[in-house]
């Protein structure tokens, strides 16, 4: 499987689509942006630019797009303005795999771009906008080019799906089935890609520059832990049931394995020492419910059955990649058992997703 090739969000605006089932990622957004404020904050009395170059890593589609670079830019022009600053230009890059439904976010930019300037109000800067297809394990803007890198759950995505799992039978992703070998597999790739990750933005951004991150992590040190591996184990069961009824090949349930690492805080912080291309200013754990869907930007659905709504959200996730591997055929009955089963698990117990939030600045005394 060529990950860059098959890894995307559901695109469009449909029931089993990202844009309409990404409230959990939005919260987290919410809950983690008073590390991006604080962030842009300091980036700002620090370099006062007449320019603002701000990127969004893993922007996929929908409302959640938009809704971090608006948060930044308010920030930006609430400041500048207590300040007595002139405006700036914000140059506005948007970034995921070039299977990306960009063409919904390209439709959304002139309504998005005339609310911005009835918000900012008159003498405000103009915003304008790029795409930029390509994988983040990889360069993808020019030298020094960059104030501002904002990431919020893609991270968590790996390159490739590790080498070495074929001992992973049954399993789909780490599981406390998993033996030793296949979680050092996990993990090394997953230091390969973030150290290539942070050794690509420290040169794409300005000297002084910064960067949030926030991962789909886990508290635990232990990478095949509950907190974090749990919600795909529900996948493999359903996957497996299906299995044992003839409905999906042995062989290709055998060979399937999930590219994603959810690291601890440790385990972040170990790499961007390691790297030595940024200093720390934040490293914060938090969570969300797993059907944390009493939300302010959607109420109407606050009533709705949380294995419905968990079951979507997994599917808008990850129904590329099980297309890939099994065909479309089965899809519907997949999320219709996976369902079932999240729907008694939360019956049962307190469910969490948890996020990891590192806040960083570019240092000025290391050679790349």
């Amino acid at each position: 499987m060529e990950v860059v090739q098959v890894l995307r969000m559901n695109g469009g605006k449909g029931e089993t689509s990202y844009a309409n089932n990404s409230l959990v990622q939005q919260k987290v957004i919410s809950l983690t942006r008073p590390i991006t404020e604080e962030a842009i904050t300091n980036l700002y009395c620090r370099t006062l630019p007449r320019s603002l170059a701000i990127a969004d890593l893993g922007c996929s589609s929908g409302p959640n797009t938009l809704f971090v670079v608006s948060e930044i830019i308010k920030v930006v022009e609430k400041l500048r303005k207590k300040l007595g600053h002139e405006s700036l230009e914000y140059q506005v890059f948007l970034n995921d795999l070039p299977g990306n439904d960009f063409n919904t976010i390209f439709k959304s930019l002139p309504n998005f771009q005339k609310q911005m300037s009835c918000q900012m109000g008159p003498g405000a800067g103009p915003c304008l906008f790029s795409g930029t297809p390509g994988s983040f394990y990889g360069r993808l803007f020019p030298s020094d080019s960059l104030h501002f890198l904002h990431s919020s759950y893609s991270l968590q995505w790996l390159s490739q799906v590790p080498e070495g799992l074929d001992n992973n039978k049954g399993n789909i992703y780490m599981a406390s089935t998993s033996p030793p070998s296949v979680l050092r597999a996990y993990y090394e790739q997953f230091q390969r890609d973030f150290s290539v990750f942070l050794k690509c933005r420290a040169e794409e951004l300005m000297v002084g520059g910064g960067m949030v991150l926030t991962f789909l992590g886990r508290r635990s040190e232990d990478p095949s832990s509950k907190e974090c591996c749990y919600i795909w184990e529900l996948l493999a069961m359903a996957l497996n049931d299906m299995v044992s009824e003839g409905l999906i090949e042995e062989d290709k349930m055998d060979s399937f394995n999930i590219p994603q690492y959810t690291p601890s805080p440790s385990e972040v912080k170990s790499e961007v020492l390691k790297g030595g291309y940024f200093s720390i200013d934040r490293l914060e754990v938090s969570a969300v419910k797993w059907n944390d869907y009493d939300s302010e930007f959607n109420p109407s659905i606050a009533f709705s059955d949380d294995g419905y709504n968990v079951a979507n959200c997994m599917r808008a996730v990850a129904e590329p990649l099980l297309v890939n591997q099994f065909g479309d055929a089965i899809i519907d009955e997949v999320f219709r058992r996976y369902r079932k089963i999240i729907s008694d698990h939360i019956s049962k117990e307190n469910t969490q997703f948890i996020n990891v939030t590192i806040s960083m600045k570019k240092s000025g005394h290391f050679i790349i």
